[in-house]
């Protein structure tokens, strides 16, 4: 798990937004949650820790209760075209792929991380999902163009929120 984080105050990150960015590499744009994990690391933008959750599933379950803000980016079956960028909440999510519409190896993991830390009382009280429509679910470490060109619409959407959610304060 590589994570970065800039500006963390001194009660254990409090202000920072954590990303992560769960996904398959090996399975082509499943993988771009970490894609955009990865970018937003490298532009060190500050107030955000962001963390390649790649499959980590429960195990990423301390990590989100530790957070007073979180935004999942993940490959979803939107029933959209591919490539495109949706902000969904959990109550969005859980609404849309609680009922089986599952296309990614790990949503479900996703969704029952989300119930773990919810069941445990322990939600952050700021959580959104970036979920983007893959193109290729195959294998293959490289991104399909439509999903590649995404990317910076990602990590953009992921700023806003976490902006958002500053200004707020």
């Amino acid at each position: 798990m590589t994570s970065w984080a800039t500006g963390l105050h001194a009660a254990g990150g409090a202000g920072i937004t954590t990303v992560l960015g769960l996904g398959n590499t090996l399975l082509g744009d499943d993988g771009i949650g970490v894609r955009v994990a990865e970018a937003l690391l490298a532009q060190r933008a500050p107030g955000l820790r962001a963390i390649d959750g790649g499959t980590m599933g429960f195990r990423l379950a301390d990590t989100l209760a530790r957070s007073a803000a979180c935004i999942c980016v993940d490959a979803a079956d939107l029933g959209a075209a591919p490539g495109t960028v949706r902000q969904l909440s959990l109550e969005d999510l859980t609404a849309r792929f609680a009922t089986g519409g599952r296309s990614s190896a790990h949503e479900a993991g996703l969704l029952d991380l989300l119930g773990l830390v919810r069941l445990e009382g322990r939600l952050p009280p700021h959580l959104a999902i970036v979920a983007i429509q893959p193109a290729v679910l195959d294998w293959g470490e490289t991104l399909s163009p439509v999903v590649a060109a995404a990317l910076p619409r990602a990590c953009e959407m992921v700023l806003q929120i976490s902006r958002g959610w500053s200004d707020a304060k």
